[in-house]
């Protein structure tokens, strides 16, 4: 594929500085662009340094009024390079159909456009809209609902009454609505609880590779609209994520929690059972929460803090050998005298 500068500027309403014929043939990072490729250059480490690139042209915040070589000034350079992105990169889909190697059961209803790979197997009673795609070695249990121009990767399990929204993408390797982790002890013996809700997954939702999301035991563990997860999050029974929430990677979500929206949860962050995170709250790399964090907040640390405390802690562990010493003096000092 090769776009002229004119259309590429078209394409994401920009500006243009420089050779509007100028053809384009593919995209690449600042560092390693060739005069044929088009990159994109917004934070200033990159901005004070566009003469470092070889990129044929470069897309840059509105508010540039110099540079070298081509520029396109954009609103939002990353984002507008991401849709060039997916113009000379677009994604390949499994031929539309059902896979003879597919197991369908009886009772399946599926929409129009979609496409089924081999090996994936659903069963009775699932609902599936139109343009789904469920890639190879996917199984989806009885009495699914998936709803229109969904993507499902290889080795993902979608597991019984599990409810799915518009525009979801689910990645390799994910469990939705297996059982949550629940048992009574009694006599030194734990229980099963037995655990017959289910899972909701609202529309324009992102589910990273190797998530375990757990069917709540009564109602509903639910995903709202436009979260994000990362890669190795494990989501407990009845937990809610507000929307446009962030979770990256390693996240573990006890059960019964309840995130508000905007949330951002960084990695390896660990959340204890019961609690609630306010809207807008930013939980820090690590953290331990084992209280509820009030709405539009920062912390940081395990037991959690406020962000800011927990900075001046960090710098003072450094230094904790050296006042152990200077205690330790102090004490002798003062013993001596006491004597």
């Amino acid at each position: 594929m090769k776009l002229s500068i004119a259309e590429i500027s078209r394409l994401i309403q920009g500006t243009v500085h420089g050779d509007s014929a100028m053809i384009i043939h593919g995209v690449a990072s600042f560092e390693t662009a060739k005069e044929d490729q088009i990159t994109f250059a917004y934070q200033p480490k990159f901005l004070k340094n566009l003469g470092q690139t070889r990129a044929g042209a470069i897309l840059v915040p509105e508010n540039v009024t110099n540079g070298y070589g081509c520029l396109i000034r954009v609103k939002n350079p990353q984002l507008a390079f991401n849709s060039l992105v997916r113009r000379f990169h677009p994604e390949i889909h499994p031929g539309l159909g059902v896979n003879h190697q597919a197991c369908i059961e009886d009772h399946v209803t599926v929409g129009e456009n979609c496409a089924i790979g081999p090996f994936s197997v659903i069963q009775s009673g699932t609902r599936i809209g139109n343009r789904v795609t469920i890639h190879s070695h996917v199984t989806i249990g009885r009495d699914v609902v998936i709803g229109d121009d969904v993507e499902i990767f290889p080795q993902v399990s979608i597991l019984h009454d599990t409810q799915i929204g518009n525009r979801v993408i689910i990645q390799s390797g994910s469990v939705i609505g297996s059982d949550g982790f629940g048992y009574v002890p009694e006599g030194g013996v734990y229980h099963k609880i037995p655990h017959i809700g289910y899972v909701q997954i609202d529309d324009d939702v992102e589910i990273g590779a190797c998530n375990t999301i757990d069917r709540a035991t009564l109602g509903k563990t639910w995903i709202q609209k436009c979260v994000k997860t990362d890669n190795l999050v494990h989501i407990a029974h009845n937990v809610v994520i507000g929307e446009n929430s962030l979770v990256v990677a390693q996240v573990g979500i006890s059960g019964s929690v309840t995130i508000g929206r905007g949330v951002i949860l960084a990695g390896q962050a660990g959340v204890s059972g019961h609690l609630t995170i306010g809207d807008g709250a930013t939980i820090g790399p690590q953290a331990g929460i084992a209280q509820s964090v009030p709405p539009d907040t920062v912390v940081s640390g395990s037991p959690q803090m406020p962000h800011g405390q927990w900075l001046r802690v960090q710098r003072v562990i450094a230094h904790l050998p050296e006042l152990k010493k200077k205690i330790s003096e102090l004490e002798k000092r003062l013993a001596a005298l006491e004597g």
